[in-house]
C-alpha cells in the first residue's frame, strides 16, 4: 500500500506473486486524484464486527465503533513507533488493515494465512530481503518455524527493526532463537489483548529472555508486560457467571491468580446478536463497561500483569483449580517435547489433571514409559505440578485457524478421556 501524492500522474504498487514480489503499474491519473466526499461520523457509530477466533466457542462478532477504531490505532502508534517508512510483512491478513491506518507498507507473503505454522521460511525470508521489510507480525507458530530454519542455516535478518508476535504466548526458546536472528537491541514484542480489547498491554524479548523467563519456567505464568496507560485493569474473584455490575468487592488485590477484566477506550461493548454471551463478558460501571477476557492471570508488585490461561480450560480438582500455563511450561522444558496441554477429566471440582504431550518432530522412536517417569520428576519439583501423574502421547494437537497457536483444549479432554478408560 503506497500513498499516493495529489500532484502524482503516476504510481505503482506492491504485490505478491507465486514466490516473488513484483511491482505492477496501476492506472495512470490525470491532473490530480478524483476529491471524494467525506462525512463525519461519531465516535459512538459503528464501524465494523470483527470476529473472534472461536477457539474455546462459538465465533463472536464484537461491536466497533469509530472511536475504538481510532483508539486502536493511536495506542498501536505509541507503543511501536510505527512511520511511513516502515516496510510490514504482515503474515496475518488483519494486519494489513492496520498498516493502512498507521501509514506504513504492508507486504503480503506468499503464504495460505489460515496456516501461518506451515508458512514457507524460504518466501517469508525472500519477501522480507526483496521489500527491505522493517517490521514483521507473525504468530508464535510461523515464528517458530521460521527461526528453526534461520538456525539450521545460521540466517541473519539484518532489516529488522521490530518483530510483532501475538495469538497465543511464545515459548522462551523460540524467542530465543529468532533474536539470534536480529541485530543486537532488536525486541521482539508479545502485546496481550483480544478482539473485543487490544492493545491492553506489551512486553519485550529483552525483559522476558533477560529477566521473567525463569519465573516462567517455574510455573509462575507468562508476563505480557504493564497494561497501556490508557487501560485499567484488574484481577477478580473467579465465576462462570455473569456479573451485572462492577464493584470493588470482586477485586483481588493480593496477587493470586483470578480472572482478567479491562476498562478503556479500547473495550467493546457488546457482541452483534447475542445479549447472552454480552452478558457473560461485560460488566457496568456507571457509563462504562468492564469486559471479562476469559482469561485467568495475576498482577505482581511490580505492576506487571501475568497471563495463566484461559478460564475456561482450568482443571478444577478436590484440591483445588489448577491453569494451564504455569502447568504446561513446567513440563514444556523437556528436551523431546515440542509442547504439552493440560486437560481434566471427569466430574467438575472432582477432575484429575492429565498432560498431553506433543514430541519434537524429530523425535521418532522413543520408551514412553521412560519419558513419563521423566516428566513426572520434573514435575515433582514444583507444588502446583506434583500431583500430576498421567500422561499421554497425541501425534499432532488440534490448533485454531487464525494463529495455529491456541491449542483446542476441549477436544484434547475428550480424546484424553477416550483413552484412559
Amino acid at each position: 500500500v503506497h500513498v499516493i501524492d495529489d500532484e502524482q500522474t503516476s504510481t505503482t504498487t506492491t504485490t505478491t506473486t507465486t514466490s516473488k514480489t513484483t511491482t505492477v503499474p496501476m492506472t495512470t491519473y490525470t491532473t490530480t486524484r478524483p476529491q471524494y466526499t467525506t462525512e463525519y461520523r461519531p465516535y459512538t457509530t459503528t464501524a465494523a464486527m470483527m470476529f473472534t477466533s472461536g477457539s474455546t466457542g462459538i465465533s463472536k462478532g464484537a461491536v466497533y465503533t469509530h472511536g475504538i477504531l481510532s483508539n486502536q490505532v493511536r495506542f498501536l502508534q505509541e507503543i511501536y513507533k510505527f512511520n511511513r517508512d516502515d516496510q510490514d510483512l504482515a503474515t496475518f491478513p488483519l494486519f494489513g488493515l492496520f498498516d493502512v491506518c498507521l501509514g506504513s507498507t504492508a507486504v503480503i507473503p506468499d503464504m495460505d494465512p489460515t496456516k501461518p505454522g506451515k508458512a514457507d521460511p524460504v518466501k517469508l525470508l525472500e519477501a522480507i530481503n526483496d521489500n527491505g521489510v522493517s517490521v514483521m507480525f507473525g504468530s508464535p507458530a510461523l515464528i517458530d518455524n521460521l527461526s528453526r530454519y534461520g538456525e539450521k542455516h545460521n540466517i541473519k535478518i539484518p532489516s529488522l527493526r521490530m518483530v510483532i508476535s501475538c495469538g497465543a504466548p511464545a515459548r522462551n526458546d523460540i524467542l530465543q532463537r529468532l533474536q539470534n536472528m536480529l541485530n543486537p537491541g532488536v525486541d521482539i514484542f508479545t502485546p496481550y489483548g483480544a478482539t473485543e480489547a487490544l492493545p491492553v498491554s506489551s512486553i519485550g524479548s529483552s525483559m522476558i529472555l533477560g529477566e521473567t523467563a525463569p519465573i516462567t519456567d517455574a510455573g509462575g505464568g507468562t508476563c505480557v508486560g504493564k497494561p497501556n496507560e490508557h487501560v485499567q485493569v484488574r484481577i477478580i474473584k473467579i465465576t462462570d457467571d455473569p456479573i451485572e455490575n462492577w464493584s470493588d468487592d470482586i477485586v483481588i488485590k493480593d496477587g493470586s491468580i483470578g480472572e482478567i477484566a479491562v476498562k478503556g477506550p479500547i473495550v467493546t461493548k457488546e457482541y452483534f446478536k447475542r445479549p447472552e454471551n454480552t452478558k457473560l463478558a461485560k460488566i457496568k460501571d456507571g457509563d462504562d463497561i468492564w469486559h471479562r477476557m476469559g482469561d485467568v492471570g495475576r498482577i505482581d508488585e511490580q505492576g506487571r500483569l501475568w497471563f495463566c490461561g484461559r478460564k475456561s480450560h482450568r482443571v478444577e480438582t478436590e484440591h483445588g483449580p489448577m491453569f494451564t500455563i504455569p502447568c504446561e511450561r513446567v513440563f514444556n522444558q523437556h528436551p523431546k517435547v515440542f509442547r504439552t496441554a493440560l486437560v481434566g477429566i471427569g466430574e467438575k471440582s472432582k477432575q484429575t489433571p492429565v498432560i498431553c504431550v506433543e514430541l519434537e518432530k524429530t523425535v521418532n522412536d522413543i520408551d514412553t514409559q521412560v519419558l513419563f517417569k521423566e516428566l513426572m520428576e520434573i514435575g515433582k519439583k514444583y507444588e502446583h505440578t506434583a500431583c500430576i501423574d498421567k500422561f499421554l502421547i497425541h501425534p499432532s494437537f488440534p490448533v485454531d485457524i487464525r494463529h495455529n497457536a491456541k491449542i483446542g483444549r476441549e477436544k484434547l479432554s475428550a480424546w484424553a478421556t477416550e483413552n484412559l478408560k
